[in-house]
C-alpha cells in the first residue's frame, strides 16, 4: 500500500471511529457495517498491489478504490458523514465477490485484517445492501460498477 493510501486509510479510520463513538453513530442501525469500511479499503489497497492478483482484476479493484477516494459519490460522505460510506462498502463487497469467483480466495484471505470471516461478511453486506441504500441506489451502484469495468 502506498503512502497516499496509508494516509487515506488512517484518516478514514479516525473519522469512522469518531462517528461510531458519537450519539448519532451509536444509534445508527448500520454502525457494525460502517465500522468495517476502513478494513475494506485496506483490503482493496493491499489486493491491488499484490503481484499475484491478475491485471484484469486489478482494474476492478482500481474502480472500487477510485470510488472510495472520489468526492463524487452516489451517497456523498461530505453531506452525510460516515453514513455516506455505505455505497463505498457495497461497491467493495461487489468487487470482492467477483474476485472470489475469479481468483483463489486465499489471495483475499491473506490480506484481510478484519476480525469477521471475510467470505461471510461479503455475503452479509450483499444480502443487506438493498436495505442499506435502497433499490434505486443499489441499481446505480451496480451500474457504476458495470460501466466502469467494461
Amino acid at each position: 500500500m502506498d503512502d497516499n493510501n496509508i494516509g487515506y486509510y488512517h484518516n478514514l479510520r479516525q473519522r469512522v471511529v469518531k462517528w461510531a463513538a458519537s450519539p448519532e453513530g451509536q444509534k445508527n442501525k448500520w454502525l457494525e457495517y460502517i465500522l468495517i469500511v476502513p478494513d475494506m479499503f485496506y483490503l482493496l489497497a493491499k489486493l491491488i498491489s499484490d503481484p499475484e492478483m491478475p491485471v484484469k482484476n486489478k482494474a476492478k479493484l482500481g474502480i472500487a478504490l477510485a470510488y472510495f477516494i472520489s468526492p463524487i459519490d452516489i451517497i456523498p460522505e461530505m453531506l452525510l458523514g460516515p453514513l455516506g460510506f455505505t455505497d463505498d462498502l457495497i461497491i467493495s463487497a461487489l468487487v470482492l465477490n467477483i474476485l472470489l469467483n475469479e481468483t483463489d480466495p486465499e489471495l483475499i484471505l491473506k490480506h484481510w485484517a478484519g476480525e469477521e470471516d471475510i467470505l461471510l461478511l461479503i455475503r452479509r453486506i450483499l444480502e443487506t445492501a438493498e436495505q442499506m441504500v435502497g433499490k434505486g441506489v443499489l441499481g446505480k451502484i451496480k451500474a457504476v460498477l458495470n460501466i466502469a469495468s467494461k
